[in-house]
């Protein structure tokens, strides 16, 4: 990935504050399609129901465009000038068992979205479109090559590059939808990214830099300072809490923390439990690959997100994991919970990514941020025996705090 100087980077400005200037006199129609809304889990459709919120109350016309596995129905929200209409089609969880399945889903969903935004594109004066549903901009700027919108990309996941780094020999026809892709990228307006090493990602493959800005996720609850933390799992009594929480999918990886936390419990003290808290592919990979071990491992759902707040402060720990071939093309968007939760954070992955960044720069104590590269399995054990001390040191394993509401 192509270096940057991230010290003569512009000021992050929010994309609305510009257009808002620049249409004073009248109201800006905006369009937002993504995946899945709230209360479904998502964090794409979470982030941009929350954008467009903040949008509509500084004075925008904005309709948010997505998917619900309830029942389909439109939503209008007045905010003084401003006005959201939030419309949800009820479209069923993607398949993941199978390659074909996810290809036709993608291929239905990414054309149920368009159609049902297409009445109110053509009224709008900007389209904005998310990396979620995946290959959406295959669709996007052909469209718009008739609509003439100004158009922009809120880049969350790469694709087909996602695609790509999980393969070992990339097939013909995938490398050339990665060039029809850049192809299409060059005709898109401007890009929002989630982070500098998504921007990186865009400056390599010639995307001016005047087009591309940075418009940082963040955390999607408040968390007060006397935050109450949910009652602590069964079997973390006296031991130090490790909590991966969200999705834990193709781009993360297992297999440096599988070992360490093996090894943790074999030749070490065996005082940190990992509650796995997630969803996604390598979600099971991971707890049947500890149980077959014969570690602890505590398994639950990712709960909804009035309780994230509360979550996010229960542990004692938390768990970041990244695989090198994903950096720049995603970035979890879990990190920011688990720095604003104030507690420690392990990352294992590498510095290039914004998740190393962002914890390096924002997390106060230095002592509570431990990264390890991906592979590193050393270091990952000596990072879970410092995150036990600091949570039970051994002079006094009574002394681990864990909350008024704990069992």
């Amino acid at each position: 990935m192509a270096s940057y100087d991230r010290r003569r980077s512009p000021p992050i400005i929010p994309l609305r504050t510009v257009a808002i200037k620049m249409t004073s006199k009248r109201t800006l129609k905006r369009v937002m399609l993504s995946e899945f809304l709230p209360p479904d889990y998502g964090a794409v459709g979470q982030y941009c129901n929350i954008f467009c919120r903040r949008d509509a109350r500084d004075g925008l016309d904005v309709v948010l465009v997505g998917f619900t596995s309830g029942e389909a129905r439109t939503d209008v929200e007045e905010f003084g000038p401003g006005r959201l209409t939030t419309v949800r089609l009820h479209n069923p969880a993607v398949s993941r068992q199978s390659l074909r399945a996810r290809a036709f889903w993608t291929l239905k969903a990414n054309i149920r979205l368009i159609r049902a935004a297409l009445p109110y594109m053509r009224d709008a004066d900007e389209v904005h479109f998310t990396g979620s549903p995946p290959f959406l901009i295959q669709f996007m700027v052909p469209l718009n090559a008739l609509l003439g919108k100004k158009l922009v990309y809120l880049l969350t996941d790469f694709y087909p590059e996602f695609v790509m780094a999980h393969l070992k020999r990339v097939p013909l026809p995938l490398r050339l939808l990665f060039k029809f892709t850049v192809f299409l990228r060059h005709r898109v307006s401007h890009f929002e990214v989630l982070g500098f090493d998504q921007r990186d990602r865009l400056l390599e493959v010639g995307i001016p830099e005047e087009r591309i800005s940075i418009r940082r996720d963040f955390i999607p609850v408040a968390i007060e300072a006397d935050q109450e933390p949910l009652p602590r799992p069964s079997g973390s009594e006296g031991k130090a809490l490790l909590l991966y929480s969200g999705n834990l999918g193709a781009a993360h990886d297992v297999d440096t923390f599988v070992k360490a936390y093996v090894r943790h419990h074999k030749e070490g003290s065996g005082r940190v439990v990992l509650w796995l808290n997630a969803v996604g592919e390598n979600a099971a990979l991971m707890r049947d690959s500890l149980e077959q071990a014969g570690v602890p491992v505590i398994s639950s759902k990712p709960v909804p997100i009035e309780k994230l707040a509360a979550l996010l402060v229960t542990p004692d720990a938390h768990l970041i994991t990244l695989r090198d071939e994903y950096v720049g093309y995603v970035l979890p968007s879990k990190t920011y919970g688990c720095i604003e939760s104030s507690k420690p954070v392990l990352y294992i992955g590498s510095q290039k990514s914004d998740v190393h960044y962002l914890c390096s720069t924002r997390i106060k104590s230095s002592g509570d941020y431990h990264h390890a590269a991906v592979g590193d399995v050393g270091r990952v054990m000596e990072s879970l025996e410092q995150i036990a001390e600091g949570a039970c040191p051994r002079s006094g394993a009574s002394s681990l705090s864990v909350g008024a509401g704990s069992v």
